[in-house]
């Protein structure tokens, strides 16, 4: 009797052919990825290498021309007919999305609802709570993003880094499955960048599905389970921080750490 053999996990995000263009200049060409559920996956490269695009896509706020997303086995975006993919309605995406929170670099909180009420605001517009709940919910995250005393505050009483942990938090009120960082401390003064990866460092290891944009070189080496280097649409390089930071094969990757470490 032959020995069982473990399956591996599927994957929490797989990419297939994925393809997107601007203006008719491609900035994804054909990009195939999977990621392990649970893991943490840092996407390096240089300004316009296609890295943002790709992450968006995974949420469909940059709709592929071809290829396809697909988030714990389920189509994003669209849903297949007769061999050929269709947009799904809007109504659809939205539900979708729930299961996959965003940071973006720019904060995007609500400048006139307090602090709570921009966590909050989810759990509202999806009906998972009450005001009173939601309300209850938000200073929860806040607390784990270590702002529980801000609630009442308004975006524009914050620091940069204090606003970007509370697009954390806002991002976590759905429990989504999967996180998506883009770029989450480009637009912080330096100071201000370490309370910001500090959450997503302890984020990093309650077994959610993180996947980040990042050019913090060292942040990647320290967290990430897995690290993917684009370049020109393309993946170049991808594996451990230990092999693609540290000893990294492709010339192009060389040539990219040499300049920003």
């Amino acid at each position: 009797m032959s020995a069982l053999t473990a399956v591996p996990p599927s994957p929490a995000v797989e990419i297939r052919n994925a393809r997107k263009a601007f203006a008719g200049v491609e900035v994804i060409s054909g990009i195939d990825l999977s990621l392990p559920a649970g893991g943490v996956t840092v996407i390096l490269g240089p300004s316009g290498s296609g890295k943002s695009t790709l992450l968006r896509a995974i949420n469909h706020l940059e709709p592929l021309d071809l290829g396809y997303v697909a988030v714990h086995g389920e189509l994003v975006g669209v849903h297949e007919k007769h061999g050929r993919l269709h947009e799904l309605p809007p109504k659809e995406i939205r539900r979708q999305r729930t299961r996959i929170g965003f940071v973006a670099q720019s904060f995007n909180l609500f400048p006139n609802l307090t602090v709570a009420e921009n966590v909050a605001e989810p759990l509202l517009a999806h009906k998972r709570a009450g005001k009173e709940e939601a309300r209850a919910q938000a200073i929860a995250l806040l607390t784990r993003v270590g702002l529980g005393e801000r609630g009442d505050a308004y975006p524009r009483q914050l620091s940069g880094g204090q606003q970007q942990r509370v697009a954390i938090a806002r991002a976590l009120a759905l429990q989504p499955d999967i996180l998506l960082f883009d770029e989450p401390t480009s637009a912080l003064d330096p100071e201000l960048v370490g309370e910001v990866l500090a959450v997503i460092r302890e984020l990093a290891t309650d077994g959610r599905t993180l996947v980040i944009v990042s050019h913090e070189i060292g942040f990647a080496r320290e967290v990430a389970d897995h690290v993917v280097f684009i370049d020109g649409g393309v993946i170049v390089e991808q594996g451990p921080p230990s092999q693609v930071i540290d000893h990294p094969v492709e010339a192009r990757t060389k040539e990219f750490l040499g300049k920003v470490l």
